[in-house]
């Protein structure tokens, strides 16, 4: 058993935020599944939104961010973002990060997909996320311990339900156990739940599914994110076109080279991202092929190297300028429910990132803005444990007699294809129901009191994104309207009354069962 003061699971850019701005003389380990650098968050291509501009300001990045979120935002803690961005990325420029300058050395500004104005800070182009998070694992401290290719697979519990540390399995399948009074969960968001996906391999909803058996509140699940670009080639979905492609210019057009987006949204080809994504899906339903036309953009491979070499590994001819794309599962919006500063209502439980739902994002992120929130989260959360230190308690745990009964479960494709069918860009009652059906028939509830340390790494990955598929599907049933990243062909419209709901899901430790509630 190995002590600290904070364990933090995952290693994106909230975690290293985090790890970064605590203090030196608190013992932290931060405990990766994969690499440190193996994360979404290395792999970001887009930037950091930031009001930083002449003609900007907080309050209209406020209202950017409201609308694309469809209002169902937490207002407070969008203006605090807002406020709160232009002094993130002037202290990470102090701290040596290299964002992108002009050549008076002024930082360039990109525009994004229902950004009002010119407010995204890259670095090396399309390069962002690799140069931050670079730069915060160079500034972290010899009190930082780092352990990598550590699968986190249980929180664990005292008596009072108060959770002191977890456990884990290394790649010999041997148990780990690591405690702390502050457990922080920052593990990226789900989605590898579906077969097109941007996200790293390793982001199979893991601190979702954790969160829910501890008992924690998850909120707005049903609300998946499909990035409108991802490079498409022989029938599957191969990596991330940056939105800021086409902020650069860049157009949707179809095979005949009709330009898909006019007279469907004011901005065009730079609408809400679940508008475009949806727009891109119905054509392809047509069978008709869908191609980012590029040929306005000068110096592209300059522009955006990470592109570039993504479209020349798959055997795509960028001098003809066009690059075939399709949508995919890109960003959870909802996730553990946290306060503003990453609390969760379990004792000693904290989510930061994707994986927490902070309420910044409401029905669908603004472009630019999910950097920008793991880096606010995670230096609050830092001076929350800075000025709060807390101290092992006793701990008074009874052992209770766990089952080594499993049922089988499906294999990760089938999971993949399962949700992307029925819980993806376009979702309807009959298809959320037949997937809750499948869901519950493999009998989760089973796995909680069994002894998850007696399966592979890859057994509790399966269960895990079996769990939160469910949480994902069991929300889309109950909310019967259409916003954001939730769209059902059966309820095609916003809904007025459903604009002040949430739906939250808890698991209870009494009753282990999936009986949940809509709170407002």
């Amino acid at each position: 058993m190995k002590k600290a003061d904070v364990i933090i699971v995952g290693s994106g850019i909230a975690s290293l935020q985090l790890a970064r701005h605590l203090t030196k003389d608190l013992n932290v380990i931060v405990i990766t599944k994969s690499l440190l650098k193996h994360s979404n968050s290395t792999c970001a291509q887009g930037g950091i939104a930031a009001a930083i501009g002449p003609r900007d300001n907080p309050y209209l990045h406020y209202l950017d961010t409201l609308e694309a979120g469809c209002h169902l935002n937490h207002s407070q803690s969008v203006m605090q973002l807002a406020e709160e961005a232009p002094a993130l990325v002037a202290e990470l420029i102090k701290d040596g990060c290299q964002f992108d300058t002009d050549e008076t050395g002024a930082v360039l500004l990109g525009k994004e997909g229902a950004h009002s104005h010119r407010r995204i800070v890259h670095g090396g182009g399309d390069q962002t996320g690799k140069r931050i998070v670079e730069g915060l694992i160079q500034h972290l401290s010899s009190n930082i311990s780092i352990y990598e290719n550590e699968f986190v697979f249980e929180l664990l519990l005292d008596d009072q339900g108060r959770c002191y540390g977890v456990k884990s399995k290394d790649k010999e399948n041997s148990v780990h156990t690591f405690t702390a009074p502050y457990v922080v969960l920052s593990t990226g968001g789900c989605g590898q739940l579906y077969s097109f996906t941007s996200n790293a391999d390793t982001i199979t909803g893991d601190g979702l599914a954790l969160a829910y058996m501890a008992g924690a509140e998850l909120a707005d699940m049903e609300f998946i994110q499909f990035h409108p670009t991802l490079l498409y080639s022989n029938g599957k979905t191969k990596g991330l076109v940056s939105e800021a492609v086409r902020g650069e210019g860049a157009i949707l057009i179809n095979e005949m080279g009709e330009r898909i987006m006019e007279n469907v949204h004011p901005l065009k080809d730079l609408a809400p991202r679940h508008i475009v994504a949806q727009n891109i899906y119905e054509w392809l339903r047509k069978g008709l092929r869908i191609y980012l036309d590029i040929s306005s953009i000068t110096d592209f491979p300059v522009k955006f190297p990470t592109v570039t070499t993504l479209c020349e590994k798959h055997g795509i001819d960028l001098s003809r300028g066009r690059i075939p794309v399709a949508p995919g599962a890109h960003f959870a919006m909802g996730g553990v429910q946290t306060d503003s500063i990453g609390r969760t209502n379990v004792e000693g439980l904290y989510a930061l990132g994707e994986t927490a739902c902070t309420g910044v994002h409401g029905a669908n992120r603004l472009a630019s803005n999910s950097l920008l929130e793991g880096l606010m989260f995670g230096k609050r959360l830092a001076q929350h444990i800075n000025c709060t230190p807390a101290k092992h308690m006793p701990i008074h745990s009874t052992k209770k007699m766990a089952s080594s009964i499993f049922p089988a479960l499906p294999e990760k494709d089938l999971i993949q294809q399962s949700m992307m069918d029925q819980v993806g860009i376009v979702r309807s009652a009959q298809g959320l129901t037949e997937q809750i059906k499948w869901l519950e028939s493999f009998q989760l509830e089973k796995f909680y009191e069994s002894r998850l340390d007696l399966l592979t790494i890859e057994q509790i990955t399966r269960f895990f994104m079996m769990q939160t598929a469910w949480l994902i599907t069991d929300s889309a049933i109950e909310r019967e309207e259409s916003r954001g990243g939730h769209y059902r062909s059966d309820f095609p419209e916003e809904r007025t009354y459903w604009q002040t709901k949430k739906v939250l899901k808890q698991r209870s430790l009494e009753r282990r069962s999936f009986n949940e509630q809509i709170k407002s």
